[in-house]
C-alpha cells in the first residue's frame, strides 16, 4: 500500500514482466470502449474515501488484476492547482503503432501518480497517426499510452499537435533522429506539388513546420482545404476515444500553428536557445494565398500599393530595433496609417485561423465533458519597447498603446477554450540581465489579466526543462499572480517533460516538493494491489528515482 504523507515521496517498483504483458495492459473489460475494443470501468472523480475506490482489471482471461482507490474528493478539486506532466516526444514508435520502452514508460507512470502527480500530456502528432494516406489513421500507439495511464490512476491530457517537431537534422533542440516528427508524408508530398503551402518570408525562404493559414479553407490537400482535414483529425479522435473522454482524457489542445501555439512561424527554429533569442523575426506574408488576401483587402480601401508584400525598413533578425525603420520607438512606420492596416490584417488573419478552429472543435467535442485548450507563444524579448517587434512578426499586434491578446482571449472564451502559456518559470531579474528590453512576467501579467478579464481557465507551462528551486518558486508565485483573489480561476501546470534528468535525486526531490506546494498539501493518494504476472510494490525507501533515470540512460 502506499500513502503518500508530506514527505518526499518515495517509489519502489518490484517488477516482472514480459513484452506481452504490456500488450496486454492496452485490452479492458467493458463499461467504456474504445473503437477497437479497448475500455475500461473505472470510479474516477469518486467523492468517496479510498476504501471505497474504483476498480479496474484487463480482460485477460484473470491473469492481471488490477484494483486503484482514489480520492478525487470535491475538497481536494477546490484546493491547490493541479500538476500534470507531459511524456517524451518519442514516446510512441516512428510507425506510431507501439508505445517505446514500454516497461520503462509503466515505472515512470508509476512514480509520477506516486508523487501525486495528476496527470499525463500526451502528444498525438499528425505526422504518425494520419502519416502515410489521408484518413487513414493509427492510433494504436496513443491507445496504448492512455491505458497505461488509466492503469496508474493518472488523468491524460491529449495535445492534437498538427505541426512539426524538430526543424532538422541541424536543429539542436532536436538531438535524436526519433525526435524529428515532421507532418504527414502524404502532405509534403502536396507541399513538394505547391510549394505556396509553405509559409514564405521576404527573401524567399520556406517554412513546411505548419501549413500557411494563407489556404485555410481552400481544397489544396486532395480536394479538403486544412481546416478540414484538422477536422476530421478531431472527429476521428473523438470516436476512437469517446468513451474515455471527460472521464481519463479529461483535456485536449488543439494545436493552431508551429510548436502547436497560435502564431505565425516567424523566428528560426534552429534558434539555439529559445529562451534568451532577440530575433526580430520576419513576416510570414509571402506566399501566394497570404499575398492574394493582403492585396485583396488593400484594394479594398483604396490603397493598392499597400498589398504588394510585407513592410519595409524591418531591420535584419538580431538588429537592434532602434536601428530599423519599421519598428523603432519614435517615428517608427508600424505606428503609421499602413503600419496599422498591414499589423491588423496580418494578426487579423491568425485570429481568424484560430476562431475557424475552435469553432469545428467545439463543434465536435460538445457534449463530451472535455475541457479544450489552446497554447500561445510567450514572446518576451522585446516587451519593454514600444512597438515589440517580436510579438509582431508572430501575428500578436500589441505595443505599448494597444492591447493584442484580449481579442484572442476573448475568442478562446466564446467557445469554452482553456488558454496555455509558458515561460511561468522566467524571471526579469535574471533576463534582463542578458537582454535589457525583455520582460517575461511583463509578458505574462498581461496575458494573465486578459485570460482573468475573460474568465478563462488557464494551462501554465515551464519553456526550461531543467527547473531549480528559484524556477519551482517562480512557477508558484505566477499561478497564485492568476488564481488567488476573491473569485479563484480554475489553473493548472503541465510540467515539460519527463525524462531521466526529472528521476535525478535532487531533481525529483524538487519536483514531489513543488507537487506538494501546488496542490496545497492536499495530494492524491492511491492504493494498488496486483497480482499475476504483472506485480508492483511500493515501500518507504530512497525512491527508486535513480532506477528510473538508469532506465531512461540504458535502455
Amino acid at each position: 500500500m502506499a500513502i503518500l504523507s508530506q514527505s518526499t515521496a518515495t517509489f519502489s517498483p518490484s517488477f516482472v514482466s514480459t513484452r506481452s504483458d504490456f500488450t496486454r495492459l492496452t485490452r479492458f473489460p467493458c463499461r467504456v470502449t474504445f473503437r477497437r475494443g479497448l475500455a475500461v470501468s473505472s470510479c474516477f472523480n469518486s467523492s468517496k474515501s479510498p476504501g471505497a475506490g474504483g476498480f479496474l482489471s484487463p480482460d485477460n482471461g484473470g491473469e492481471v488484476s488490477y484494483e486503484l482507490h482514489h480520492d478525487f474528493s470535491p475538497q481536494r478539486r477546490r484546493s491547490g492547482s493541479p500538476v500534470f506532466v507531459t511524456l517524451p516526444v518519442n514516446s510512441v514508435s516512428r510507425e506510431g503503432g507501439r508505445v517505446l520502452r514500454p516497461k520503462t514508460m509503466m515505472f515512470s507512470l508509476k512514480a509520477l501518480a506516486t508523487a501525486g502527480v495528476e496527470g499525463v500530456v500526451v502528444e498525438i502528432w499528425w505526422g504518425l497517426v494520419e502519416k502515410n494516406k489521408p484518413r487513414v489513421y493509427d492510433w494504436r500507439g496513443c491507445e496504448e499510452l492512455v491505458a497505461m495511464a488509466c492503469k496508474c490512476g493518472l488523468k491524460v491530457r491529449a495535445v492534437l499537435a498538427f505541426h512539426q517537431h524538430g526543424a532538422g537534422p541541424d536543429d539542436p533542440n532536436c538531438l535524436s533522429p526519433l525526435c524529428r516528427i515532421p507532418l504527414p508524408l502524404w502532405v509534403l508530398d502536396e507541399i513538394k506539388k505547391d510549394v505556396e503551402l509553405a509559409y514564405c518570408d521576404r527573401f524567399g525562404r520556406r517554412n513546411i513546420e505548419y501549413i500557411s493559414l494563407g489556404c485555410d479553407i481552400l481544397p489544396v490537400l486532395r480536394g479538403r482545404s486544412p481546416i478540414q482535414v484538422y477536422a476530421d483529425f478531431m472527429r476521428d479522435f473523438r470516436d476512437t476515444f469517446r468513451s474515455l473522454l471527460g472521464v481519463i482524457i479529461t483535456g485536449v489542445q488543439i494545436g493552431m500553428g508551429p510548436g502547436g501555439e497560435l502564431r505565425y512561424p516567424s523566428f528560426s527554429p534552429q534558434e539555439p536557445n529559445l529562451a534568451w533569442p532577440q530575433e526580430l523575426g520576419e513576416f510570414q506574408c509571402y506566399d501566394k494565398y497570404m499575398l492574394a488576401s493582403l492585396n485583396a483587402s488593400a484594394r479594398n480601401i483604396g490603397m493598392r500599393e499597400w498589398g504588394n508584400g510585407g513592410p519595409f525598413g524591418t531591420g535584419s533578425l538580431m538588429q537592434n530595433p532602434e536601428h530599423t525603420d519599421f519598428f523603432k520607438n519614435d517615428g517608427g512606420s508600424w505606428d503609421t496609417p499602413y503600419g496599422k492596416f498591414f499589423l491588423e490584417w496580418y494578426s487579423g488573419m491568425l485570429l481568424l485561423h484560430g476562431e475557424r478552429i475552435c469553432k469545428e472543435a467545439e463543434t465536435i467535442f460538445r457534449g463530451t465533458e472535455v475541457h479544450m485548450s489552446a497554447k500561445l507563444a510567450v514572446i518576451h524579448w522585446h516587451y519593454v519597447t514600444q512597438s515589440h517587434p517580436s510579438e509582431l512578426t508572430a501575428g500578436y499586434y500589441n505595443t505599448f498603446n494597444r492591447d493584442g491578446y484580449l481579442s484572442i482571449a476573448r475568442m478562446f472564451s466564446k467557445y469554452g477554450f482553456s488558454m496555455c502559456c509558458s515561460c511561468f518559470e522566467m524571471q526579469d531579474a535574471v533576463m534582463q540581465k542578458i537582454n535589457p528590453d525583455g520582460s517575461p512576467e511583463g509578458f505574462l501579467r498581461q496575458l494573465l489579466l486578459a485570460a482573468r478579464l475573460c474568465d478563462l481557465a488557464l494551462e501554465g507551462q515551464n519553456f526550461s526543462t531543467n527547473l531549480d528551486d528559484g524556477g519551482f518558486t517562480q512557477v508558484l508565485k505566477m499561478s497564485k499572480f492568476y488564481s488567488n483573489g476573491i473569485e479563484k480561476r480554475p489553473f493548472s501546470f503541465n510540467f515539460v517533460r519527463m525524462d531521466k534528468r526529472l528521476f535525478e535525486s535532487r531533481n525529483w526531490d524538487r519536483f514531489t516538493r513543488f507537487v506538494r506546494q501546488m496542490s496545497n498539501g492536499n495530494i492524491f493518494r492511491a492504493r494498488l494491489y496486483s497480482v499475476g504476472d504483472t506485480r508492483f510494490k511500493t515501500a518507504p525507501v530512497m525512491p527508486e528515482a535513480r532506477l528510473l533515470y538508469h532506465l531512461y540512460q540504458y535502455s
